[in-house]
């Protein structure tokens, strides 16, 4: 971690996607710092194995592994409904988890482009899903994690029905999350609600999503993983730093975008909101697509 993480003791953290790569270490950091930490992951069995890494290092962390698929808004909904349920104000939502590139088109238990679906559409159910948590504790944020790959939103063709491109949808879904965050971050505001709405980017980091398709067998993209190969790269820790900074740094603000200070690799700068990331009118069109695609809105 390239970061200073401030003292986290009395929060609550969910970090998803944390099995491996920038997820993993923004758990470390973060119950290293004395937060106590959720971590929300497709497969159990590989998040009981990071957590037991993680207790080697800091013997008294608090780490719980809990069980959310993000291609299946039924698994969204049952995560969310027993935390619910525990009634815990939830400090931090880290929506972390990704699939990248993915060579053919999948697609999710809903019927969603798999990128679009679990990158986007699983997090913004998530996040609010878990509204009523978040607006119970004092101080919360919310960190989304963006790209620095964005391609521009086809509302015509959001799922890929046709002309599916990896590098576009991963693209696609990473700009819908940026948007996401910028939009929270208008409608917290406009709620009057002291909640945090936050994106970051990790940019060149050396994870496993790299390993693009891989999970359902198929070969990952040559070009891509050459390409990843021979540009400035840094770890998967450096590479959780700026969504880390995002949730604990003092002087953040509002729909504040944070990545590494020199684009590809770094410690945690402020980084610039693409011209696309900043456009309201698409950003609340989006909002409304997803509330129609996953039925989920505030309040409900």
């Amino acid at each position: 971690m390239i970061c200073e993480v401030s003292d986290q003791t009395g929060k609550l953290a969910i970090v998803t996607g944390s099995n491996s790569g920038s997820g993993k270490e923004a758990v470390r950091a973060l119950a290293g710092a004395g937060a106590s930490v959720i971590m929300a992951v497709r497969t159990v069995e590989k998040g009981e194995k990071t957590r037991q890494e993680i207790l080697v290092q800091h013997p008294k962390a608090d780490i719980e592994v809990r069980k959310l698929d993000f291609a299946d808004l039924s698994s969204i909904k049952d995560f969310a409904e027993k935390l619910i349920s525990e009634e815990r104000p939830l400090d931090l939502l880290l929506n972390n988890a990704g699939v990248m590139m993915l060579p053919q088109r999948y697609e999710t238990a809903d019927g969603f482009e798999m990128q679009f679906g679990t990158n986007f559409l699983g997090h913004f159910a998530l996040t609010l899903r878990l509204l009523p948590l978040l607006l119970n504790a004092k101080a919360p944020r919310v960190v989304t994690m963006s790209s620095g790959n964005q391609a521009p939103l086809d509302f015509d063709n959001l799922n890929w029905e046709h002309d599916y491109s990896a590098n576009g949808a991963y693209g696609r879904s990473k700009l819908a999350d940026l948007l996401f965050s910028q939009q929270l971050a208008r409608v917290a505001q406009k709620q009057g609600w002291n909640l945090l709405s936050l994106g970051a980017h990790p940019r060149n980091a050396m994870t496993e999503i790299f390993k693009n398709g891989a999970q359902y067998g198929d070969k990952p993209i040559l070009a891509i993983r050459i390409g990843w190969r021979v540009t400035p790269r840094h770890s998967a820790a450096a590479g959780a730093a700026p969504e880390v900074y995002a949730a604990t740094a003092p002087d953040v603000k509002q729909a504040g975008y944070y990545g590494p200070r020199f684009g590809l690799v770094g410690r945690p700068a402020k980084a610039k909101v693409s011209k696309a990331g900043q456009d309201e009118q698409i950003a609340a069109r989006l909002w409304a697509e997803a509330e129609r695609l996953t039925g989920v809105t505030i309040g409900n």
